[in-house]
């Protein structure tokens, strides 16, 4: 099934505890639903993320306070 194409229609940057801190995980809205998607190579919907940002069909963006 990762052929399947996913409708990811947000994906924002998770606010981090500490200031200087990477983030770590990608909030999104895949599918039409809201999930928390980690920066993890061996995830399926992280992949799809990266695939989308490098077609240039999806921006991550940065959390707003």
């Amino acid at each position: 099934m990762e052929d399947e194409t996913m409708n990811i229609t947000s994906a924002t940057f998770a606010e981090t505890v500490m200031p200087d801190e990477q983030p770590t995980t990608i909030k999104a809205t895949i599918d039409g639903v809201e999930m928390s998607v980690p920066m993890d190579l061996d995830n399926r919907h992280y992949k799809e993320i990266l695939r989308q940002t490098e077609a240039k069909t999806l921006v991550i963006q940065e959390e707003t306070p």
